[in-house]
């Protein structure tokens, strides 16, 4: 008889094989190392990431001046927003907001407030600050003070492409790192508002005024009248504004302005009115290297329609000096008459006084400088000046090369229009140019280049090709993919 064949169904357990206990174990410490590794995976993303702000004006960004500045800081600064989350510039705060907290090195604290929905924070925080709160807003701490900055103080609407149609800026990184520097600098600057020199209105005087201080407000310094004529440049005094004067300075006035620019820190901002006859003050600018031209700024052509004579002069401005470096890459445009200004930049004896010219904005090729600017349709002829063309110039004395040492050099900006800061033109690039030279002349160039951003809508235009070929897309090939799939799960799993 052959011997038996052995079961193969036999119910012993292979030699070596783990059990139910040790099965259980390993799966244990798998499920503990996948945690572990989850867990770190996380841990090492959220200390060590890059982010990548991909808004068209780098909304989510802060300004490198303002980098810099906080990286430096060794205190605490402390912003709360107090604000409703429905406001229109609440987003726009809360990201900046965050922004400031991310690179303040654990020195930036922050801190949400809702008025509506809590009442009771609201009004603890008001006790607290001793502040009544009419409207939102963001307030900073720091260095023992504080500055609340409303909400309206961070919008910015200037003249867009019609009047229905403004621009609207949001300028919160502008404020807020103001009133930081402003808290930590302690005392304000003073700026002292030349009077008493006439102006192509009385209301245009009142505007700008009115303008340098709101600017001041922002900047977190303090504009003031002084008339030269009877006073003496006061000694709080940090620098100087004469805009758009009328009439000439007189001899006592002259010798005021003179002996107050021999002073180490003296700042001086002067924009000039073409039309008004000045020529002490032009004599002054003269000896520091900046000459006025008699001309006009101007394009001129023959049309169809008859010939077409241009003063608004398109510019742009240079991007090899700090005052206007951050705003190179715009555009911007004077309205009213222009005159242009020549920069003796070779001149050997200024050069052995220190003083170092700079141009700042900068004409457009095709306009030129234009002495019979009555003319109908002038032309370039000899006499006149042609591009490059200066419309604002930077005047140091006492220039070097190290930052550090230059606290005691006097400094002079010269822009051959005074309707910069009107109303019905004003530009937020020429507002911007204007904050950069103030704080560049009280030696802040921390703060040139923190500029307002604009807020916009911005629409995607589709034809009728690229539509249909969205909807196909969106609607039946997405589907589609996710379909098959599971479809081919599904059969995997049936055949196996």
């Amino acid at each position: 008889m052959p011997d038996p064949i052995p079961s193969t169904t036999s119910s012993s357990k292979p030699k070596g094989a783990p059990g139910r206990f040790g099965i259980g174990l390993n799966v244990l410490l798998q499920v503990l190392l996948g945690l572990a590794i989850f867990g770190g995976v996380n841990k090492l993303s959220y200390m060590y990431y890059t982010r990548w702000d991909l808004s068209p004006e780098s909304e989510f960004t802060l300004n490198s001046s303002t980098l810099n500045y906080l990286r430096r800081q060794s205190k605490e600064i402390s912003l709360t927003v107090i604000s409703q989350r429905d406001s229109k510039v609440y987003a726009d705060m809360q990201s900046l907001i965050e922004e400031y907290r991310r690179n303040g090195k654990g020195l930036v604290k922050i801190e949400f407030i809702d008025p509506v929905l809590d009442l009771e924070r609201t009004e603890q925080f008001k006790a607290e600050n001793k502040l009544t709160l009419p409207q939102g807003g963001v307030l900073v701490k720091a260095n023992k003070g504080m500055r609340f900055i409303p909400e309206d103080q961070m919008i910015i609407r200037t003249k867009g492409m019609d009047a229905d149609h403004p621009q609207i800026w949001f300028r919160g990184e502008d404020a807020i790192t103001s009133a930081i520097v402003g808290l930590m600098e302690g005392a304000q600057r003073r700026f002292y508002f030349i009077t008493g020199k006439g102006s192509r209105s009385e209301s245009r005087a009142t505007e700008t005024f009115a303008t340098l201080q709101e600017l001041g407000r922002q900047q977190n310094f303090d504009v003031q009248p002084l008339n030269l004529a009877v006073d003496a440049v006061p000694k709080d005094a940090n620098g100087l504004i004469l805009t758009g004067a009328k009439y000439d300075l007189s001899d006592r006035e002259l010798d005021v302005l003179r002996s107050y620019w021999g002073t180490k820190r003296a700042s001086v901002l002067v924009m000039l009115d073409p039309s008004s006859e000045t020529p002490r003050l032009l004599s002054f600018l003269n000896s520091m290297g900046v000459g006025p031209r008699n001309d006009r700024v101007l394009y001129a052509e023959s049309t169809s329609t008859g010939p077409r004579k241009e003063f608004s002069v398109e510019a742009r401005f240079s991007k090899d000096v700090p005052i206007t470096s951050p705003l190179s890459d715009a555009t911007t445009k004077f309205e009213g008459q222009t005159q242009s200004l020549t920069l003796a930049t070779r001149d050997d004896a200024l050069k052995q006084q220190g003083i170092a010219l700079a141009p700042l904005i900068i004409a457009s090729p095709r306009y030129w400088g234009e002495t019979d600017y009555l003319n109908d349709l002038p032309v370039v002829s000899e006499g006149d000046a042609v591009p490059p063309l200066y419309l604002a110039a930077a005047v140091e004395r006492g220039a070097v090369a190290d930052e550090r040492l230059r606290v005691n050099s006097a400094r002079l900006v010269v822009v051959g229009n005074a309707t910069l800061l009107d109303k019905q033109t004003r530009l937020a690039q020429n507002q911007d140019f204007i904050a950069s030279a103030l704080n560049w002349m009280l030696n802040r160039e921390r703060l040139i280049g923190v500029i307002p951003k604009p807020k916009g809508q911005y629409r995607v235009q589709l034809n009728d090709k690229q539509r249909e070929l969205l909807f196909w897309i969106t609607a039946l090939c997405a589907p589609g993919i996710v379909l098959l799939f599971g479809f081919s799960v599904w059969a995997g799993r049936r055949a196996s």
